[in-house]
Order: C-alpha cells, then sequence, then structure tokens
C-alpha cells in the first residue's frame, strides 16, 4: 500500500469532504486505513459492570484507500504516490513535485 501510518491525508469523498487527518491505523488486507477525527459514527456501549451505566461513544471508522489523498509535506497539495530507486533503497515521491515524501 502507498499510504502509511502517520502520513497526512485529505478526504476526497464522504461527510468529511476536504478535511485532513493523520492516518492512525492501517489494516492492508482490507485496503482501508482508519484516520484520526475522521469518519466518525456513534456507538452505543453496554454497562459492562453492576451500577455502571450504558453510553454512547464517538469512534473512527475505517475508510476505503482510494477515497483519500495523501498530502505532500513540501508542496502541501494532494498528490498521488509514485516510487524511485535510490541504490537498494525505493523511496516514496510525491507525483507533482517529485519530493521524498
Amino acid at each position: 500500500m502507498k499510504i502509511k501510518r502517520g502520513d497526512n491525508v485529505i478526504m476526497l469523498n464522504g461527510k468529511d469532504r476536504g478535511k485532513t487527518g493523520k492516518v492512525s491505523v492501517v489494516l492492508p488486507t482490507a485496503r482501508k486505513i482508519i484516520v484520526e477525527g475522521l469518519n466518525m459514527i456513534k456507538k452505543n456501549v453496554r454497562a459492562r459492570k453492576q451500577g455502571q451505566k450504558g453510553q454512547i461513544i464517538n469512534k473512527e471508522r475505517a475508510v476505503s484507500v482510494p477515497s483519500v489523498a495523501l498530502v505532500c509535506k513540501s508542496c502541501g497539495k494532494p498528490t498521488r504516490v509514485g516510487f524511485r530507486v535510490e541504490g537498494k533503497n525505493k523511496v516514496r515521491i510525491c507525483k507533482k513535485c517529485e519530493a521524498e515524501v
């Protein structure tokens, strides 16, 4: 996958279109990621112990990788990710400004 944990991404569609956030979890087998503070849902949680109350919590939901774009650190624009081989290392690059991501 071209997007990794810790990358800044921008949402391309959905209710949070245009908002940016940091990737916290990557699920490569499902081709999904979880972005901090985006694609929030409300979840009803049951009481676990006697006397404790049930509650409604906000939780991030996984979003598919094609619905986000990486935000380049150098140019600050949403971009596609490319690869370049430098010696024995394979590095990710910004397709717009050719800078290393």
